[in-house]
């Protein structure tokens, strides 16, 4: 049962959901975008997908500045902006790939802004994870999985879960198509 705090916001019919996928792998199409993009193709009805790669809007190790500017700005936009936040980060060392940490690390920084409410803004968002990875188990995933259920609780958010895919190499997603199933239901409504 859904607690009131982890609730799925209340939808405007008309402009329906608001997905942005937000990439943190080094580097662009690999098997984690890849399958983000197969999942991407079930999106609800009336819902919007945008994508946004943590690759082409690095963020600084340390903020520049004492508001969001550049990059950071961007970013914080599109995460108040959206129902439903896609962390689409492969596994590194059984955890979010470091350009995900860091926009995560910068999710603190935007809760001590006392004018941006970030806290109140993001409760009620759905927030979802697709990783691929490389050796293992669907079992390497738990601390990946682990921190961002976390982060939702801690924000109000609700998980929604994650789709994971093992793929090694190039390809290897289009010859599962166990993966590309449940790829395709990921964002059902029902779920």
């Amino acid at each position: 049962m859904t607690s009131p705090a982890t609730a799925p916001r209340t939808l405007d019919p008309v402009r329906g959901r608001s997905f942005v996928f937000v990439l943190g792998s080094p580097r662009g199409g690999g098997n984690t975008e890849t399958l983000a993009r197969y999942a991407a193709e079930g999106l609800p009805p009336h819902s919007t997908g945008s994508w946004l790669s943590l690759s082409e809007l690095a963020l600084p190790a340390e903020p520049s500045g004492p508001l969001p500017d550049g990059p950071e700005k961007v970013l914080l936009d599109a995460t108040l902006d959206s129902t439903d936040l896609v962390i689409a980060s492969p596994l590194h060392w059984y955890s979010v790939s470091a350009a995900t940490k860091l926009y995560l690390d910068y999710w603190a920084r935007w809760l001590a802004l006392p004018d941006l409410d970030f806290r109140a803004r993001m409760r009620g968002k759905n927030l979802w994870a697709v990783t691929a990875y490389a050796r293992g188990e669907d079992a390497d995933t738990d601390p990946l999985t682990g921190m961002l259920g976390r982060t939702a609780d801690y924000l109000g958010m609700r998980w929604c879960g994650a789709l994971l895919a093992r793929a090694h190499r190039p390809g290897d997603l289009e010859a599962d198509p166990a993966a590309l199933a449940r790829a395709a239901a990921f964002f059902a409504p029902e779920r």
